[in-house]
């Protein structure tokens, strides 16, 4: 099924003829008379949109408002189809938080148009629910900030006379930012569409080149006006350039031309989702490199690293390239947290990432595997390159002692560091290293082994890459 739709409406025949033509879309459609009834239909499986039957402004108004007030509910988009609404009983049904007013007769096209942009952008809006609820669950997470600037939105049209006139009576209307932009210049990707929150696109209906519409697809393939939020604005009623704008990647829809209320009733409401889903994509994206960066460091974490060698080795053998796996260590660092502390036990820790960090290639891996202990990868690399960038590494920590974050202690560091070779050769895997990626560890940590017995302050090369 395409998804669960319930249908709430006091008239049988209304619900009955409804439900027909959903089913007929492959929705699955449930019925409900009115609000008790709506609640008892979803307790056990909620619905991902609610289609609301309107006889009237004021019952129309409330029965919108119980559903988009009830917790089942907050976060379901509500279409209301109303049998007679004035522009003042439009604006009343959008302020009670329908998503769509829908005059009947509807038009059938506009009408699921309507209902798969609708859920195409609930889909993806629990989609990053569901993993900001992970990250939160994780304790990946940071409260949002409170203020919020206004948007900055821009009128795309061919006629920029119109679409000034548009401005001045939207301006009027809201605390945004609102500027003029032709179709070409929405694409330019310096003064362009990147960075705006919102556009607000006055459809041509005559359909002629170069008409707002026809950007549409371009806008919504470009990273910075991918996930603007889109207002359609059609000039005259027209279903088809409708159901067309919606299929196309918009936002929203008025189909009757442009009234400043009502447009800037919408355009609060898609502001606001575009914002709550940049949160929540920033914290998803938060969340994910928490997971995979050491926090201390900044640098990756064995959650993340291991699997990046996996697939460094797996590329290294398809290209019958060499890659080098680094383990190093720095020498005796428990003396330096028992004289100067964990605090300056952490300085010494994000001092040694930087300098690993400067002084490898950007393509080599870089992650703390734990405590003291550092991981690096540097694919396409001969042994020789190897050895070289470890002997460096290892005169760069001796060289210089590492400054306290107290400005005057200074703390004399050593590094030892174990290297093997990959791709590992075919049947010197074993049963204690079943995977290339654990013989490859197990081959540097014995050299690293060898460095610290060997005096330390060192670099040792595997056996088995010798």
């Amino acid at each position: 099924m395409a998804g669960r739709i319930l249908i709430v409406d006091p008239v049988a025949t209304n619900r009955i003829t409804l439900k027909v033509k959903l089913s007929a879309a492959r929705y699955d459609a449930g019925l409900a008379t009115g609000f008790s009834e709506a609640l008892i239909a979803s307790s056990a499986l909620p619905p991902d949109l609610v289609i609301v039957g309107v006889s009237g402004n004021a019952s129309g108004v409330e029965a919108i408002s119980r559903i988009k007030n009830a917790d089942l509910f907050a976060t379901v988009p509500v279409v209301a189809i109303s049998t007679e609404t004035d522009t003042q009983g439009r604006l009343d049904l959008l302020r009670a938080g329908a998503e769509d007013v829908i005059e009947r007769p509807m038009d059938d096209a506009f009408l699921l148009a309507r209902l798969r942009s609708l859920l195409r952008a609930r889909d993806a809006t629990e989609e990053l629910r569901l993993r900001d609820g992970t990250n939160k669950a994780l304790g990946f997470y940071e409260g949002a900030a409170t203020f919020e600037p206004p948007a900055r939105v821009a009128i795309v049209a061919s006629d920029l006379v119109e679409a000034t006139a548009w401005r001045r009576a939207l301006q009027a209307k809201t605390g945004h930012s609102v500027e003029v932009w032709s179709p070409e210049e929405a694409l330019l990707s310096d003064t362009g569409a990147n960075g705006a929150d919102a556009l607000i696109l006055a459809v041509d209906c005559a359909g002629r080149p170069g008409s707002a519409l026809t950007i549409l697809p371009e806008l919504r393939s470009r990273k910075g006006s991918r996930h603007a939020a889109v207002l359609a604005v059609l000039t005259v009623d027209n279903p088809a350039a409708a159901v067309m704008a919606l299929d196309l990647g918009a936002s929203d829809v008025m189909c009757s031309g442009f009234d400043a209320a009502e447009l800037a009733l919408r355009l609060g409401v898609q502001v606001q989702r575009k914002r709550d889903a940049d949160r929540l994509r920033t914290s998803v994206r938060d969340g994910l490199k928490l997971a995979m960066t050491d926090p201390l460091t900044g640098l990756f974490n064995r959650r993340y690293a291991l699997p990046h060698l996996g697939r460094m080795a797996a590329r290294a053998q398809s290209l019958d390239r060499g890659f080098a796996v680094m383990i190093a260590d720095l020498d005796r660092f428990k003396s330096v947290n028992d004289t100067y502390g964990h605090s300056g036990g952490d300085d010494v820790l994000v001092e040694v990432a930087r300098r690993l960090l400067d002084n490898l290639r950007s393509v080599d891996l870089v992650a703390r595997l734990g405590g003291e202990e550092f991981l690096i990868a540097m694919p396409e690399t001969s042994l020789e390159k190897a050895r070289i960038a470890a002997e460096r590494l290892c005169r760069i920590m001796r060289e210089k002692p590492v400054l306290l974050k107290d400005g005057r202690t200074e703390v004399p560091v050593t590094m030892s560091i174990g290297i093997a070779m990959g791709p590992v050769p075919a049947g010197q895997t074993s049963a204690i290293c079943p995977s290339p990626v654990e013989a490859l560890l197990h081959a540097a940590d014995q050299a690293l082994y060898r460095s610290k017995s060997e005096g330390r302050d060192q670099v040792t090369v595997s056996r088995t890459a010798a």
